[in-house]
């Protein structure tokens, strides 16, 4: 995001209306439990867009956060919005909903293994993540690499993404076997399949959710201007 005004254009919630059930305390981690104490709203020149902020207090703790959120200019049949909180809760947030289940529930335990200073956990996880998501997508092989290289050779997943899976050392087939005299995984190499992990899923997932959505505002702007021409003067 390049600018303030792009918020909510391409992702965020449902509604043009603030999510608040969606928002986290950052001081008692309770969900949705506010209430809203400022508002004030800045309108784009020339546009319907406008940036909110808003100063919600818990109702549960008495903590303060500042949001700021708006609603998409075009994404207008079902509405659309994203908000940016601060101070945010310091833990993985909740991925994407349409991330498969398994996907969802090993990358956010890598994550939180990464937190926990757990290594050879983040690494267990983001490979048991990395695998589901790669299964997933129809990948070929007998290990994580052969998966890579299948969806590589296939044009599903760029030849980069291939090279760069060759540099995580983690990768290798048996990286995190237990072999007697394994010290276990160091801290940059379950930070780098992590974040090997993070990308592959925004290549996979993200990235085609992006594409589907700007191409359903392109089909309503042309409905609209086929709505405009053919209603006249």
């Amino acid at each position: 995001m390049d600018s303030w005004w792009q918020l909510g254009e391409g992702s965020g919630h449902f509604g043009e209306t603030l999510a608040i059930h969606a928002i986290e305390c950052p001081f008692c981690n309770e969900r949705g439990k506010f209430e809203v104490t400022f508002h004030a709203v800045k309108k784009k020149p020339n546009s319907r867009k406008a940036l909110n902020f808003e100063t919600l207090k818990c109702v549960n703790c008495a903590g303060y956060v500042q949001v700021v959120w708006s609603a998409s200019e075009h994404f207008s049949r079902q509405g659309l919005h994203d908000s940016r909180v601060l101070p945010w809760p310091l833990h993985v947030p909740d991925p994407p909903e349409y991330w498969p289940p398994e996907v969802k529930r090993c990358w956010q335990q890598a994550h939180r293994s990464l937190q926990n200073e757990s290594w050879d956990a983040a690494a267990v996880m983001a490979r048991t993540a990395l695998q589901a998501a790669l299964r997933d997508t129809g990948a070929e092989g007998n290990n994580l690499k052969e998966e890579i290289k299948n969806l590589a050779s296939t044009g599903v997943l760029l030849p980069l993404m291939c090279d760069w899976s060759d540099e995580v050392r983690l990768l290798g087939n048996d990286a995190t076997h237990p072999d007697g005299e394994s010290e276990g995984a160091a801290a940059a190499d379950a930070r780098d399949v992590v974040e090997f992990l993070d990308y592959l899923l925004q290549y996979l997932y993200d990235l085609p959710k992006a594409i589907a959505y700007y191409r359903e505002r392109r089909r309503q702007s042309e409905q609209r201007l086929v709505f405009l021409v053919s209603s006249g003067p």
